[in-house]
């Protein structure tokens, strides 16, 4: 029998509440033990010495790009799995923005397609020995142009996830109707509070910042004021929905009354705008571009506090590859977004939880537990019976950010090049 016993390891795992040094027994794909120690166990079972290492369940992640199909110089699906298993993600869900785009049955089938057949091609490039699983977002319009709905029944009924077109929808008609309509359906519907008019050629967060670098300001009333909308139309149906990408100290406070009103809101903002803000835009390092863009300090601080009081519940990668071509142009002409899957738990808990003063239990409910709940999923958990979906962390293991490190074909990160703290030394799925 396949068995490892993991010894005096730190089992975190917030489903039980669990924060405690433990033996745990890993066999044939289940926990099969969790005991303060493990005496008995199947001969030929692999004996770790886990000390100072940390068992998690694995990371959740609510949603990222994929560059295949379409973009396969960015990203492809073997590149992308790998990157998200070395990361300690066992469950990704996919944007709808491939080309073609997931917005009818057809795209969907042609995806699944693809994703199988690289899971099967040679042994020339092979994939991590625990792939995550991968989940994937219906278009809610054709073409993710905001115009007209797609088939959603038959992609309810083909099996996605649920329904996100990823970029902002300003037909506030049409959002009622969207949500009416899949309310038979029980799908999670998410969705990006994004004001394109009111954001116009802004390319970074509007303030006194901006007008030193000299970028053009993206304000913060292209989030809030599209938010309130959609938070008026939320009201109105009655509809679970899951609102993407909050940046603002003004959403924050939005998406709080919101669930003090009784609102049917989850809420997340990505790793990038907990980490950074607008005073790290002064080397216009293009891979600091992001949308929304990064905030200013008071909008970060809102953000941290927002998720760590749970008013936004889950942070988000948001993945996004690009090629060093594409990105290497002045940071107003650059495309934004940035990759992620691999350095955001090192860096989170780095600076949440080993200075920031957050419980590893509060960063792995908002990585973990809390997506798998905006999922409509059940979350992984450590405990004797469960499947073994989790990873193996080594919070003081230093390493470098870069092309030889990398498991992810694009590098379009500030962090290349430097030395950073912590990281995931097996998955599990």
């Amino acid at each position: 029998m396949n068995s490892e016993l993991l010894q005096q390891v730190r089992v975190i795992d917030p489903v039980s509440g669990n924060d405690k040094l433990a033996d745990v027994l890993i066999a044939e794909g289940f926990i099969k033990a969790v005991e303060p120690k493990i005496a008995h166990y199947p001969a030929n079972t692999v004996v770790r010495d886990c000390r100072g290492l940390i068992l998690g369940p694995g990371l959740v992640d609510l949603y990222s790009h994929s560059g295949e199909p379409g973009f396969e110089r960015r990203e492809t699906w073997l590149s992308l799995l790998a990157a998200a298993a070395v990361g300690g993600f066992t469950r990704l869900t996919i944007l709808p923005d491939t080309v073609p785009a997931v917005d009818n049955l057809a795209g969907l089938a042609r995806l699944r397609q693809q994703e199988f057949e690289n899971k099967h091609i040679s042994s020339l490039f092979p994939l991590p020995p625990s792939p995550p699983h991968v989940h994937y977002w219906g278009a809610i319009t054709l073409k993710q142009e905001g115009q007209q709905m797609t088939e959603l029944a038959e992609l309810a009924s083909g099996g996605v996830v649920g329904f996100a077109d990823g970029c902002g929808l300003s037909n506030l008609a049409l959002v009622r109707r969207v949500l009416e309509y899949l309310e038979p359906f029980g799908k999670p519907v998410a969705l990006w509070a994004c004001d394109s008019k009111l954001v116009g050629d802004g390319v970074m967060r509007e303030g006194a910042g901006s007008i030193r670098l000299g970028l053009p300001g993206n304000p913060a009333i292209a989030e809030s004021a599209a938010l309130a909308a959609l938070l008026e139309v939320i009201a109105v149906t009655g509809n679970p929905v899951h609102l993407m990408r909050i940046s603002t100290r003004r959403g924050v406070e939005l998406i709080r009354d919101a669930k003090a009103r009784g609102l049917p809101v989850t809420a997340s903002t990505t790793w990038m705008h907990l980490l950074f803000n607008t005073k790290d835009l002064n080397s216009y390092n293009p891979n600091f571009r992001l949308e929304p863009p990064l905030g200013n300090p008071s909008d970060q601080i809102a953000l941290i506090e927002g998720v760590r009081e749970g008013i936004l519940d889950a942070i988000a990668i948001d993945h996004s590859p690009f090629t060093y071509e594409e990105k290497t142009v002045p940071f107003a002409e650059a495309p934004p977004g940035a990759i992620g899957l691999e350095l955001a738990l090192p860096l989170l808990w780095h600076t949440l939880v080993e200075k920031g003063g957050w419980s590893a239990l509060q960063l792995w409910q908002c990585l973990s537990t809390n997506p798998a709940f905006c999922l409509q999923q059940e979350p992984a958990a450590i405990a004797p019976g469960k499947p073994a979906e989790v990873l193996l962390f080594n919070p003081q293991l230093t390493w470098r950010v870069g092309t030889d490190t990398l498991k992810s074909l694009s590098t379009n990160t500030p962090l290349l090049g430097q030395q950073i703290v912590g990281r995931v030394v097996q998955t599990w799925c």
